[in-house]
């Protein structure tokens, strides 16, 4: 019966049934995410079926954890002990359920935010960027920034040009704290927020959370295959 360690498999053979270049297998080698190939008397690679499992696990956890944090667990499932790679695997699923629950948060925020009437708007009703930070719990300097990228953009006061938020100019600050708490990029955002000040808010907002949530339940699928497939790594080794 054929194990893990018995097929015998050229790099060609590896590099297409993990679905990457036969470089990149090599580059796997390299990285320590395959264990060492052994050599033909010609100079060829001779790969085994640990070797295609260490690489179809490395891709799904990449998939799921980012490449390197990838290469650190198959590394470890191949240099042991096995609670080293459990832990890592761990810390991993407890990223992913931490970006959930801030998911789950930011998006009750952004609907109680977003549904908040904005009546009469007075000067005095304004909030300077300290002010603002403070009620926020962020640092001046990333309000300055979300106004450089057009994310959260307050009225300039003269002569000196100060920063002043209006009741609804503090509203999209308010939605760009909560998302980028979510893991939004700057990117996604800056595309964003113009939508939302269009009068699509609520629903554009539900939508960026929504997409946000496929991405992390993608994620999640992609390390439990990954999880998976590097439990067969473990047995052969």
């Amino acid at each position: 019966m054929e194990t893990l360690k018995s097929a015998v498999l050229r790099t060609v053979d590896v590099a297409r049934r993990a679905g990457y270049s036969v470089q990149q297998i090599r580059n796997l080698e390299r990285d320590g995410v395959l264990p060492p190939a052994t050599r033909t008397a010609t100079g060829y690679r001779s790969y085994r079926e640990i070797h295609l499992e260490s690489a179809l696990a490395y891709r799904a956890l990449a998939a799921g954890t980012g490449p390197v944090e990838a290469k650190r667990i198959v590394r470890a499932a191949h240099q042991g002990p096995v609670g080293d790679v459990l832990a890592l695997l761990d810390a991993a699923h407890a990223r992913l359920d931490r970006e959930r629950r801030d998911l789950a948060l930011a998006r009750e925020a952004a609907a109680a935010i977003s549904a908040e009437p904005i009546g009469d708007v007075r000067p005095a009703d304004a909030l300077s960027v300290s002010e603002l930070a403070v009620a926020l719990g962020v640092r001046p300097s990333a309000l300055r920034h979300w106004d450089a990228e057009g994310l959260a953009v307050p009225d300039r006061v003269p002569p000196r040009g100060t920063r002043r938020y209006t009741p609804a100019q503090a509203r999209d600050a308010r939605i760009v704290h909560q998302l980028r708490g979510a893991g939004y990029g700057i990117g996604a955002l800056r595309a964003l927020m113009p939508e939302l000040r269009r009068g699509h808010r609520s629903q554009e907002v539900a939508a960026a959370l929504a997409a946000r949530d496929a991405h992390v339940t993608a994620r999640s699928r992609a390390l439990l295959d990954g999880s998976a497939t590097l439990a067969a790594v473990l047995a052969a080794g």
